[in-house]
C-alpha cells in the first residue's frame, strides 16, 4: 500500500506502479483539500460580480462613486471534474442560489460527458475546472472550449494548470473576449516572470495555495492514521487511486 498526502498523482505515477500490485491511496477526498478550494472559487465568483478591484482602486483614490454589483444567485456555475473538489464547489454555490451544472468521466445521470464540454461552456457563467492532470485531460480545455464561453463568463481553475491550453486563455483574456479569469495553478510553476498574466486586469492569480490552510497537514494525517487502521485491520482503504486513468 503506498499513500499520497498530496491530490495530484501526476509526480507518482511510473508503469511499474501502475501495473503492480501496490494500492495507491490519496487525500483528494475527505475534505482535506475541497472545501478551501471550494471557498476560493466562490470568492473568485464574488470577485468579480461585485468588482472587487474597483473597490479597491476607488478607495485608493478617495473616491465616493456608488455603482451596481451583480449577485450570484440565478448565475449558473459549470463544473467540469464532478469529484470531491468539484462537489464542494457546487454544495457552496447552491448556498448562494446559483445553478449548478456538472461535467464527470464518465457523466452520471443529467450531467455533461467530456465531448459535451463545449456545451457547458457555453451554457455557464462562471466555470471551474477541478480535473486532475493525465493524458485525457491534457489541455482539455483548449480554444474551441473558451471559444465556447460567454463574454460575460469567467474561467476559474482549481485543478491542474496543463489542463488548458494557457495560451489560448491567455488570447481571450487580453482581447475581452471573456470576462475574466481566477488562477491558483498554472502550466508552469512558479509562474514565468514574463507570463502576460502578470499585468491582466481581468485576473486573478494566487500562487498554487488556495488550499494551504492551517488544518490541511493535520487533516491529511488524520486520514492516513485513519486509513492505517483499515489497513492493519484488513479492511477495505479509503480513497483508493484509480491508477491507470491517474487520479
Amino acid at each position: 500500500w503506498m499513500h499520497s498526502a498530496s491530490a495530484g498523482l501526476e509526480h507518482l505515477l511510473f508503469p511499474e506502479l501502475v501495473e503492480g500490485p501496490v494500492t495507491l491511496t490519496n487525500a483528494k477526498a475527505q475534505g482535506v483539500y475541497s472545501h478551501s478550494l471550494a471557498e476560493y472559487c466562490l470568492t473568485a465568483c464574488n470577485w468579480f460580480a461585485k468588482d472587487l478591484p474597483r473597490l479597491r482602486r476607488q478607495q485608493a483614490a478617495g473616491k465616493w462613486e456608488p455603482y451596481d454589483v451583480e449577485e450570484l444567485r440565478g448565475k449558473t456555475l459549470g463544473v467540469i471534474g464532478y469529484g470531491d473538489i468539484g462537489q464542494a464547489c457546487a454544495r457552496l454555490a447552491k448556498a448562494f442560489r446559483m445553478r449548478v451544472v456538472a461535467l464527470r468521466r464518465p457523466p452520471r445521470e443529467r450531467m455533461y460527458s467530456p465531448d459535451q464540454l463545449q456545451e457547458l461552456m457555453a451554457a455557464s457563467d462562471y466555470v471551474v475546472m477541478a480535473t486532475p492532470h493525465t493524458p485525457a485531460t491534457d489541455k482539455m480545455v483548449g480554444a474551441a472550449a473558451i471559444a465556447a464561453m460567454r463574454p460575460h463568463s469567467v474561467f476559474i481553475n482549481l485543478g491542474r494548470g496543463k489542463c488548458v491550453d494557457e495560451k489560448a486563455l491567455i488570447a481571450a483574456l487580453q482581447e475581452g473576449r471573456i470576462r475574466g479569469a481566477a488562477l491558483d495553478v498554472f502550466e508552469t510553476e512558479p509562474l514565468p516572470a514574463d507570463s502576460p498574466l502578470w499585468g491582466l486586469d481581468n485576473v486573478l492569480m494566487s500562487p498554487h495555495c488556495a488550499d494551504r490552510t492551517k488544518e490541511f497537514q493535520f487533516e491529511s494525517l488524520d486520514f492516513f492514521i485513519e486509513n492505517m487502521g483499515r489497513f492493519l485491520a484488513g479492511q477495505p482503504l479509503a480513497n483508493v487511486c484509480d491508477k491507470r486513468n491517474g487520479y
